[in-house]
């Protein structure tokens, strides 16, 4: 079996989730080649595993200190250079196409007639998820942006709807955990803002990872360019995570058991939801602007509760491989499958709502 993989790449969620799929599809059977759209192909690292890879322009927002500036998105983004790389994608050759909310590959599988799947976080707002932030136009995104015939959302609880469990990362945690020890990743957020508001705790050690040309340290602050193994190394030994509302970086602390703090892209309703669906199932804390009365509250609460979620790539892959993949009852039985696995043990919001029923 050959696929065309489309990975959304505005941020680093989709291509970690891409790249623990991608572990799995030559042991099943199946080749895989990979197109990466939503920022400059210079701007990629550690892309060694996904072989003679594709880069396109796609789509993306443009942002400044923590919200998304729209004039200036629209004067990034081209429709007819999207157009055009719609038109002139070959899908021939491939089985099916598989996106991470990626348009070029969806738009020209819908355009071709080639069966189209989407798998990523996106997808599980067309399911009732909680939302915060809400709009037509946001609406209108998620719906079209990446439509896809069949769909496998991801999401930290299914709500009772056809949803499964993030792709979280497995690490291995060989260094005991600094209980002082937080890492920072807010990527949408300026850098100098960012140390003013991590400034007054000298008492924590903060690692904070960013767009910086070399290792530096500021007391109580350590400024880290960004790097694929040093990012889990100080993952696994930080006792809590302070970071953007993205879906993957925060599955991750989750499963690892992380405190977590989040601050929400303004103006993108994925962001914002995450924030709120965090809060409801009692997962992390959210501020809204970068606030230091908010980390201080957030640096006193107890120590987080992990959720053990299973090898949901691997899971995804051999459902790949075994085909019939518009059948509704083999797919709501990978979705049962994979929460019955997931233990959330001491966690009573997963209690809430029973899993969706193969009825």
């Amino acid at each position: 079996m050959k696929i065309l993989y489309g990975v959304q790449a505005t941020g680093n969620g989709h291509i970690t989730r891409a790249r623990a799929i991608n572990t799995y599809l030559a042991d099943n059977g199946i080749e895989a080649d990979f197109l990466f759209s939503g920022r400059e192909r210079e701007l990629f690292f550690d892309m060694q595993a996904f072989g003679d890879w594709r880069c396109c322009k796609g789509l993306t927002f443009q942002h400044e200190a923590g919200k998304i500036k729209l004039l200036k998105t629209a004067q990034k983004n081209s429709l007819l250079q999207l157009w055009r790389d719609i038109k002139n994608l070959d899908l021939s050759q491939y089985d099916l196409v598989m996106t991470d909310f990626e348009p070029i590959t969806a738009w020209a599988a819908k355009r071709q007639g080639k069966l189209c799947i989407g798998m990523g976080h996106q997808y599980a707002f067309h399911h009732d998820v909680p939302r915060r932030g809400h709009s037509l136009a946001g609406s209108l995104v998620m719906k079209h942006f990446a439509p896809a015939n069949v769909e496998l959302g991801l999401h930290w609880h299914h709500f009772n709807s056809e949803i499964l469990p993030p792709i979280a990362e497995t690490h291995t945690q060989p260094d005991p955990v600094d209980p002082n020890k937080v890492l920072v990743y807010l990527g949408f957020e300026e850098p100098e803002q960012v140390i003013q508001l991590l400034e007054p705790f000298e008492n924590t050690l903060f690692v904070f990872y960013g767009p910086f040309a070399q290792y530096e340290s500021r007391g109580h602050i350590q400024l880290k360019p960004l790097s694929r193994e040093g990012f889990k190394k100080d993952l696994a030994s930080a006792s809590g995570v302070i970071c953007n509302a993205g879906f993957e970086l925060s599955s991750e602390a989750i499963q690892l058991g992380k405190k977590l703090l989040v601050k929400p892209l303004h103006g993108q309703m994925e962001q914002l939801s995450n924030a709120e669906a965090l809060e409801v199932l009692g997962l992390g804390s959210s501020m809204d602007r970068l606030d230091s009365n908010a980390v201080k509250r957030w640096l006193e609460t107890p120590a987080a509760k992990a959720v053990g979620y299973p090898n949901v790539a691997e899971a995804i892959v051999r459902w790949l491989a075994a085909g019939d993949w518009e059948n509704k009852e083999k797919r709501l039985e990978l979705i049962q499958s994979l929460w019955q696995q997931t233990n959330a043990s001491g966690i009573s919001s997963f209690d809430r709502e029973p899993m969706p029923s193969l009825a």
